[in-house]
């Protein structure tokens, strides 16, 4: 029901409907967080989907405006991965983050591998699984090399705030990515 509400809502907006499939998808997966936030679940992962049916129906050779040329299956499933998480996903956000890591260009999009990988591993953290953070953390660290962007820095912040209750207990890999982050903190401040 939700679904169909939301398709006609898009339909009748002619700017979506004028909209390249690239556009489409960016648009639908903005409003599916919006949705996700206000705690509508069923209408955010109906735009979550056809943000998936509008990314799949567009091609390379689109004439898509510059503003969207980013907008790849990369980013669909990082923002895909924030909306899960948002509505309390913890599984689904993981699995969304994991393929936009390993869909995305890391070279050419650093930075959002970089803040990609950290909002992973507080997913990770999250359920538990504070080795597994810090393995994904060490690598958002290391794509943060060069980096300066605000978003990054807030993600080095959190891993510190995370692992604050771990630091005098000994572990050596919570440790070692809190050292890390502190100097990641010192460069861009």
């Amino acid at each position: 029901m939700y679904r169909s509400r939301l398709l006609c809502c898009l339909a009748k907006n002619s700017r979506y409907t004028l909209a390249t499939p690239r556009e489409r998808a960016l648009l639908g997966v903005v409003q599916a967080r919006s949705l996700a936030a206000d705690g509508q679940k069923r209408a955010a992962i109906a735009a979550l989907l056809r943000a998936e049916d509008d990314l799949a129906a567009a091609d390379i050779g689109d004439e898509d405006p510059s503003r969207v040329w980013f907008f790849q299956q990369a980013s669909l499933a990082h923002e895909t991965a924030r909306a899960l998480w948002t509505l309390g996903d913890l599984d689904g956000a993981l699995r969304e983050f994991n393929n936009s890591v390993l869909t995305r260009k890391a070279d050419t999009f650093s930075r959002t591998h970089a803040v990609t990988l950290g909002y992973m591993g507080m997913v990770q953290a999250r359920k538990g699984n504070v080795e597994a953070a810090c393995h994904t953390w060490a690598q958002a660290l290391d794509a943060m090399e060069g980096v300066q962007s605000g978003r990054a820095r807030e993600a080095a912040v959190t891993m510190r705030r995370v692992l604050s209750p771990f630091r005098n207990r000994g572990i050596g890999v919570a440790a070692e990515i809190d050292e890390r982050a502190k100097a990641v903190l010192e460069r861009v401040a």
